[in-house]
């Protein structure tokens, strides 16, 4: 239900706004520091919001994080929940930190296809892993690819050699 400060341009909190009601004087406070995160003043620090129970401290932060954009983590805990807990105050706050990172992997897949000129293996030293290349020649060009130990396995267990077409 909450979507952002409920500030106009000027950081001046309207009486309902996005969400948010009342708490003028900490919305306006909370829009200041709002600004400063997205022009870069204060990235990569925390912000600690301290009150009494019930004043709006986790709308508050809600509409911060809102207003960020949707790629901004937020998770709430309170107090008590630290303090109860069986481990450090440290883990639980570093457990939280991770709960509340969302890690996105793009992954790119270079489709390769040709016919296989040539497969050299590099012999891995000591305690290394195996990688070598492979030389690929289709009608328009011919392409060398570095490969690691998994690709490698794979050539090895379809048994590609040169003159072999790979599709």
């Amino acid at each position: 239900h909450i979507r952002g400060l409920g500030l106009d341009d000027a950081l001046e909190p309207r009486a309902q706004s996005e969400g948010m009601v009342g708490q003028q004087e900490a919305r306006k406070a909370a829009g200041i520091v709002l600004r400063m995160i997205q022009e870069g003043a204060i990235a990569g620090r925390a912000v600690l919001l301290a009150g009494q129970p019930g004043t709006g401290k986790t709308a508050i932060a809600m509409g911060i994080a809102q207003a960020l954009g949707p790629e901004t983590p937020f998770t709430s805990m309170a107090g008590s929940e630290i303090f109860s807990l069986e481990m450090s105050k440290t883990e639980a706050l570093t457990q939280a930190f991770r709960r509340s990172i969302g890690v996105r992997i793009m992954e790119e897949t270079e489709l390769i296809e040709g016919e296989v000129v040539e497969i050299e293996i590099d012999e891995p030293t000591a305690g290394g892993e195996k990688h070598g290349n492979l030389t690929l020649k289709t009608t328009e060009m011919e392409t060398t690819y570095e490969l690691g130990t998994k690709m490698l396995d794979a050539l090895s267990k379809e048994k590609v050699s040169a003159g072999d077409v790979i599709t």
